[in-house]
């Protein structure tokens, strides 16, 4: 078995875990292939605001991708993307597959934003239309909704 050094876990890491599905399986969800390939600017804002935990939204990370997209075409867009497959690898302990980040969104863009989102929304059960304080505001409420046990009641005791 030959493993690289992505595979291997270094002194106090743990080994990183595979993706949920491979880059080419954009047809695994067609709703987020479809905005992906259409809409990449909010398929990546909504990537952006999740990796980001809401300290930036859908609607900043959205134009900003946008507006390098139609300056430098895909070369730049590209690479500002890759630096969030990078964190969201690096939050999640995600191999580094197919290949380097950057390569992997210079090569095929819309495939790997539309892994990120699969992964986020399948694995993570992150709803990705309503962003990250969305999704915190949901996962609270399921928090308070789910019963807590019982109180404990005291032993029974015989009485005479």
């Amino acid at each position: 078995m030959n493993l690289s050094s992505n595979d291997q876990p270094s002194q106090g890491r743990i080994k990183a875990k595979d993706w949920s599905t491979d880059l080419c399986e954009c047809w695994m969800d067609i709703n987020s292939c479809c905005l992906t390939c259409w809409c990449p600017c909010v398929a990546f804002g909504r990537i952006a605001e999740v990796v980001d935990r809401g300290s930036t939204s859908c609607g900043v990370s959205g134009l900003m991708y946008m507006i390098i997209f139609m300056l430098t075409g895909y070369g730049g867009s590209s690479l500002y993307s890759c630096f969030y497959r990078t964190k969201l690898r690096a939050q999640y302990n995600l191999k580094e597959r197919p290949c380097c980040d950057c390569c992997v969104h210079f090569c095929c863009e819309p495939c790997a934003l539309c892994q990120e989102y699969r992964q986020l929304q399948h694995n993570r059960d992150f709803d990705l239309a309503i962003g990250w304080h969305g999704n915190m505001e949901r996962q609270a409420r399921l928090a308070a909704s789910t019963p807590s046990a019982p109180p404990r009641q005291a032993p029974m005791s015989r009485l005479n």
